[in-house]
C-alpha cells in the first residue's frame, strides 16, 4: 500500500483551459488526473442536447481534451477520472475508445452511470430554493442526483485507465482514488472528512493557484497568462500538500488556499457531500515551502441519508440587445435610448431589464460618481416564446435611425433558458452502475 499519492486537477469547469492538464501529466509526476467539468447548469444543458440527439450529451470539449491527453496519460501511467460524461457517460466512453483505437492505444475505460433520476423524482415535492412544488417551476427536462465515491471505487477496482462519470459530487472525484490507494474503510468518516477538505481545495483547479485570488495592486499574482493547475500530494493519514508544477504561473499560498477553502461553504461545521458530512472548522493550513501549503485537520461524521438532485426545467427565452454610445453626453443618450425601448416593450414583458454597462449594470447607481466617456446599453427581457424574446434585439437595432444620435455596434441575441432547482432523494433509490470496455 502506498504512503502518498499525487493527484492533479487539470480542469475546474467545462470551459477551462486545456493545456494545463497536459503540463500536469507530463511534468507533475502525478498518479491521477482529475478533470472536473460539470455544474448544475452544464448538466441540464447536456440533457437538453441529448434529448435533441441521443448520440450527444457529453462534455463539448471531451474529444479535444482526450485527443491531447490520451497518449501522455498512457505513457506516464496516469489514470484519468472525470465527470465529462455529463448526461451521457456511455457515449462519452465510446468516443474515448474510438480515439484510442484510431491512435492504436490499448486502453480500458469505465463509465459510471445511475445519476439520472428523472423517473424517480416526485414533481409535487418542494424545491429547496423556493419551497414550492417542483412542477411549478416549468417543464422538467432533467434530474440528476449527486453520486459519491461508490461507482468510482468500483471502476478503480477494474484497473480502468479512464473513468468517466456523470453527476458526481466534486470532492468525490478526488476522495475515491485516495480510498482506493490507501484502502481506507468507507465508514471511517474522520478520514473521509479530512480527504473531502482536500478535494474541495482542489476541485476548482486554477482558483487555488491564484486564478480567482488575483486583484491587481492588492493581491498580485505572477505570470497569470501561464497559470499552473494544482497538484495534491496526499498521505495515508489524510493530510496533504497543495502545490503546482515548477515554472508554471500563479502561486500556491496561504491566501489562495484560504479563499478556496471558504469557497461555496455555507456551514463549515457540516459540509454535506454524498460520502460524508465534513467539518472544516478544525482545518489547519501551514506554509510548507515555495508554492506549497500543508493541509491538516478536518473531520467528518456519517454520510447523509439523502442525495441532492439538480433539476433542470424549461425557463423560456432571453432576448437581449446591446448598443454603444460614446463621446459628449454619451450617458444621457444611452439613458434616452433605454427609455425609448423600455416604453415600447414594457407591456409585452413581465421581466425587462435596462442596464448601462460600466455605469449601473452590477450594483445600480449607488457607487457611481463620474460619467464615463463611453457606455454600452443592454436591454434584456424574458419571454415564453422565441419570437417575443427576439423583439428586444430588434428594438435595439432600430435605434440606429430611430433613437438618439451616435449609437453603434448593435448586437442582438436570443437564448433558450434552462432553469435550475434542487430537491432531495432517498439514497437507497439511487444506485450507481459501472460499465467497463477495453480495446
Amino acid at each position: 500500500m502506498k504512503e502518498t499519492i499525487r493527484i492533479g486537477c487539470g480542469a475546474g469547469f467545462s470551459g477551462d483551459r486545456i493545456e494545463p492538464a497536459l503540463v500536469l501529466v507530463e511534468k507533475g509526476s502525478i498518479d491521477f488526473l482529475v478533470l472536473e467539468c460539470l455544474a448544475e447548469r452544464t448538466i441540464a444543458l447536456a440533457q437538453k442536447r441529448k434529448l435533441q440527439d441521443p448520440a450527444t450529451g457529453y462534455d463539448p470539449l471531451l474529444e479535444r481534451r482526450i485527443e491531447l491527453l490520451i497518449e501522455p496519460l498512457k505513457k506516464n501511467k496516469v489514470r484519468l477520472i472525470t465527470n465529462m460524461g455529463a448526461a451521457n457517460p456511455l457515449m462519452a466512453m465510446e468516443k474515448i475508445l474510438a480515439i484510442a483505437k484510431r491512435k492504436n492505444i490499448s486502453i480500458k475505460v469505465a463509465a459510471v452511470t445511475g445519476d439520472d433520476v428523472l423517473d424517480r423524482i416526485n414533481q409535487d415535492d418542494n424545491s429547496l430554493e423556493t419551497g414550492e412544488a417542483i412542477r411549478k417551476a416549468g417543464i422538467v427536462v432533467s434530474a440528476n442526483a449527486y453520486l459519491g465515491i461508490e461507482g468510482i471505487l468500483e471502476a478503480l477496482s477494474s484497473d480502468a485507465d479512464v473513468i468517466i462519470t456523470g453527476r458526481v459530487a466534486d470532492p468525490s472525484l478526488f476522495l475515491a482514488p485516495m480510498i482506493d490507494s490507501f484502502q481506507w474503510p468507507t465508514d471511517n468518516y474522520d478520514l473521509l472528512g479530512k480527504a473531502t477538505v482536500l478535494g474541495h481545495l482542489m476541485e476548482c483547479a486554477g482558483q487555488v493557484t491564484g486564478g480567482y485570488y488575483a486583484d491587481p495592486g492588492k493581491k498580485e499574482v505572477r505570470n497569470m497568462a501561464n497559470l499552473g493547475h494544482p497538484i495534491l500530494e496526499v498521505s495515508s493519514d489524510g493530510s496533504g500538500i497543495i502545490t503546482k508544477v515548477d515554472g508554471t504561473g500563479g502561486e500556491v499560498t496561504l491566501g489562495t488556499a484560504k479563499e478556496q477553502l471558504l469557497y461555496e461553504v455555507v456551514n463549515p461545521f457540516e459540509y454535506y457531500t454524498p460520502d460524508v458530512i465534513a467539518d472544516f472548522t478544525t482545518v489547519f493550513l501551514t506554509k510548507a515551502g515555495d508554492n506549497k501549503v500543508l493541509v491538516t485537520g478536518g473531520g467528518g461524521k456519517e454520510k447523509p441519508g439523502t442525495l441532492k438532485v439538480s433539476i433542470g426545467y424549461q425557463a423560456g427565452y432571453l432576448g437581449e440587445g446591446e448598443i454603444t454610445y460614446a463621446g459628449s453626453n454619451a450617458v444621457e443618450r444611452a439613458k434616452l435610448a433605454g427609455e425609448i425601448v423600455y416604453e415600447r416593450l414594457r407591456d409585452r414583458f413581465e421581466e425587462l431589464r435596462v442596464d448601462l454597462i460600466g455605469l449601473n449594470s452590477v450594483h445600480g447607481s449607488a457607487f457611481h460618481h463620474t460619467d464615463p466617456y463611453e457606455v454600452r446599453l443592454r436591454i434584456a427581457g424574458k419571454a415564453a416564446d422565441y419570437s417575443l424574446a427576439a423583439q428586444v434585439g430588434e428594438e435595439i437595432e432600430a435605434l440606429y435611425t430611430n433613437g438618439p444620435g451616435g449609437g453603434g455596434g448593435a448586437r442582438k441575441y436570443v437564448h433558450e433558458m434552462i432553469g435550475i432547482v434542487s430537491t432531495l432523494i432517498d439514497r437507497k433509490r439511487v444506485k450507481p452502475l459501472v460499465t467497463v470496455k477495453s480495446i
